[in-house]
């Protein structure tokens, strides 16, 4: 496995970085799971999965489950990281909302879709740290969903928005964010805060009754976030499952593009909710913030107009509008999770595991690893949406 361009950069690196960090998360550590890949045993093309939960089987090279000789990539299950708030979200919000709370914040407000990870993550772990989450949902496709009365009904704070307010969500936000804070407090976004120095004056806190409103955006796609991925990166890095002189290619999903850009090996990101443009748009972005703020430590790596993109941007292999679910997608993740117990939705998950799949079956030198970055919540609403092919029609 080659360092990635921080870890061999001269002066500041990413370990030093990541030391001097405040992390919401006691540990970066996640369950790798590896996933052989096998024939299919009925008529119908396609693949059979066998499992092997390498957490427990590092140390002898292999696990219950494996077949010899076939086709296998390693799942890393960031989808196991918390109860209600799995996936990505916790990796973005892990140096973030500690950030925010130095800076005093007493109310945090972010806005997502009714089966929004991103609204559910913040609503869990700023109620975990004693801040108050004030989350704002668009409308879906849908009768009251159950995410909105999930989060609503647990965690409070919620304002339901329809598609035509939501347009101008960065609006909409300030100005939510204005009435919470009242005449005596005070509204920053999130992004504003990063890199200041993190000394908070006691008379400007909640001491005195005003309140520190923080914005944070759909997504949490920010510098801070990517602090968390890159934690991420440094303890896989230190698993005995990555030689050192291993090929490593990462595979993810990709909603805002936040966790691919901060991966820093060798990633295929598959592209769901934008144009290749706007992803590319966003990863230089990203990047160049990321180096005014911590210079060196992507080693000169900040991408312009000449040089390579740091990720692969891909298409899925169906491409289609955001939110859209083909037939077969349910009954494919159905069928996985019965095999290997990893549960993946078709909009988001499927994707980076038939990318996987296909990457880890034509590339032998390579080691092909999975980050599940969740998706679990957003199944109660295609529940709601495609009720019949959530049924398996046997009677028990």
């Amino acid at each position: 496995m080659r360092p990635t361009p921080a870890l061999a950069a001269g002066g500041r690196t990413v370990a030093n970085l990541l030391s001097a960090t405040e992390w919401m998360l006691p540990s970066p550590a996640s369950q790798v799971h590896t996933i052989s890949v096998l024939p299919s045993q009925s008529p119908t093309p396609g693949h059979e999965f066998a499992f092997s939960n390498l957490t427990t089987s590092l140390g002898n090279g292999g696990g219950k489950g494996l077949a010899a000789g076939s086709p296998r990539f390693h799942v890393v299950r960031d989808d196991l990281l918390h109860p209600l708030a799995n996936g990505n979200k916790p990796r973005k919000l892990d140096a973030l909302l500690p950030l925010l709370r130095c800076r005093g914040a007493t109310d945090i407000v972010t806005c997502g879709g009714c089966q929004s990870a991103h609204a559910a993550a913040v609503a869990v772990h700023c109620a975990e740290w004693g801040i108050r989450p004030h989350i704002l949902l668009r409308g879906e496709q849908l009768d009251i969903p159950t995410g909105y009365n999930l989060i609503s009904l647990m965690f409070g704070n919620v304002t339901y928005a329809s598609r035509s307010v939501y347009a101008q969500r960065d609006e909409m936000l300030y100005e939510h964010a204005t009435k919470i804070a009242g005449s005596n407090g005070t509204v920053m976004w999130a992004d504003d805060i990063i890199g200041e120095d993190l000394v908070v004056d006691e008379d400007t806190t909640d001491g005195n009754g005003s309140r520190r409103v923080m914005i944070v955006k759909e997504g949490a796609g920010s510098v801070q976030a990517l602090l968390g991925v890159m934690r991420l990166v440094e303890y896989l890095s230190g698993l005995t499952l990555f030689g050192q002189d291993e090929k490593v290619h990462i595979v993810v999903d990709s909603g805002t593009g936040t966790t691919a850009v901060g991966l820093q090996w060798r990633v295929t990101a598959v592209m769901l909710a934008d144009t290749l443009e706007r992803y590319r748009q966003q990863e230089k972005s990203l990047v160049s913030d990321f180096e005014k703020l911590y210079p060196g430590i992507f080693h000169g790596m900040v991408g312009n107009d000449t040089h390579c993109s740091l990720v692969q941007w891909v298409e899925r292999f169906s491409p289609r509008r955001f939110g859209k679910v083909l037939d077969g997608e349910i009954m494919m993740c159905r069928h996985i999770a019965q095999q290997t117990g990893i549960l993946l939705d078709p909009m988001y998950t499927l994707s980076a595991w038939e990318h996987a799949v296909d990457l880890c079956r034509r590339d032998s030198e390579a080691k092909v690893v999975m980050i599940h970055t969740g998706g679990t919540l957003g199944l109660f609403g295609l529940a709601q949406r495609y009720s019949p092919q959530f049924t398996t029609g046997e009677q028990s």
